[in-house]
């Protein structure tokens, strides 16, 4: 079974999908009002602007949040795994998922940093990893 990928053709998440395959962590902002858009649109829901682009923050967050699966919804993730949330540091209005094998011990807020995976059909995505 092969692992699943993202769809890289969307309008709203393309951006963020060609800067992971550059190993670049990108977040869509509004020039008008800074604002962080999260879920990334091209308008600003904040302000109403189409004046948005891609900006480049640093690969590095806190813990949010965290749950561990314990039954199998998929044949390429085996149980148990972590799944984390994490709180961007350049945009803290911004939390990315991604997941841990097993069950490491988590603290809310502790460092994490992006750990590049590259998927078997050549997708690169941002996972984590403690710091």
């Amino acid at each position: 079974m092969s692992t699943p990928a993202p769809t890289l053709v969307d309008l709203d998440t393309a951006g963020f999908w060609e800067a992971a395959s550059r190993r670049e962590l990108v977040v869509r902002s509004c020039l008008d009002c800074k604002s962080d858009l999260h879920f990334p649109r091209a308008y600003c829901k904040h302000c109403g602007s189409w004046n948005t682009l891609w900006r480049q923050v640093s690969p590095s967050g806190t813990l949010y949040s965290w749950i561990v699966p314990v039954r199998q919804t998929h044949p390429a993730f085996a149980v148990p795994y972590t799944v984390v949330l994490v709180e961007l540091n350049d945009a803290p209005a911004v939390r990315l998922l991604g997941n841990l094998a097993g069950t490491p011990k988590l603290i809310a807020g502790m460092a994490m940093s992006v750990d590049w995976q590259e998927l078997p059909n050549g997708t690169v995505i941002p996972q984590w990893q403690i710091t």
